[in-house]
């Protein structure tokens, strides 16, 4: 059964919590909201910003509130970009353009999202393509060799590798197993 995204703040429970509390002080209001929020989960500035609006916060009070909540240390979006490079290409493999452009949706700001993606430097990000192929590589066997290289590397594409390396780690990945790639040229597969 599929799982249905939710907004922040968009669950029934929320909804009564914000009721209980008093309409004439939106401060408090977005206070509890960002509290709620943040305790599931690590969140970016626009992610609670935008959570506050859909709340219809006023703008001025949403902005005190979120720079009350950094200047102690609730929001940190540099330690919520390294958290979510070390976890997401650890996790499923994301290459760094995929993770940068999820970052991009979080609302975390460029400066930023360059120094969290620059953690990952080729070489670990080929090892992480390696042992992708590798985990691939058996569900593919009884295939003809073009099909199996086009599998692999747009596996490998969907998850933010550059074409290049995709191409060179499936290939060698290919060869390991015995098959002939020399024919092949690195461009003209996607």
């Amino acid at each position: 059964m599929a799982r249905r995204t939710e907004w922040p703040g968009d669950s029934a429970d929320s909804s009564r919590a914000e009721k209980e509390l008093s309409p004439q002080d939106p401060a408090e209001r977005a206070r509890a909201i960002c509290l709620r929020l943040l305790t599931g989960t690590p969140r970016t500035r626009k992610q609670l910003a935008d959570a506050l609006h859909k709340r219809e916060i006023p703008l001025e009070v949403a902005e005190e509130v979120l720079c009350r909540f950094e200047d102690v240390g609730l929001i940190n979006d540099a330690a919520f970009a390294d958290a979510w490079v070390e976890s997401r290409h650890h996790g499923r493999g994301l290459a760094r353009r995929a993770l940068a452009r999820e970052l991009r949706t979080k609302g975390v700001d460029s400066a930023l999202i360059d120094e969290a993606v620059g953690q990952l430097d080729s070489e670990q990000e080929e090892k992480t393509a390696r042992e992708l192929v590798a985990r691939r590589l058996p569900s593919t066997r009884g295939l003809d060799r073009d099909r199996r290289l086009r599998r692999l590397a747009g596996m490998l594409a969907r998850k933010g590798y550059p074409e290049g390396m995709a191409l060179r780690v499936v290939k060698r990945a290919l060869e390991e197993e015995g098959e002939d790639t020399e024919d092949l040229d690195e461009g003209g597969v996607f």
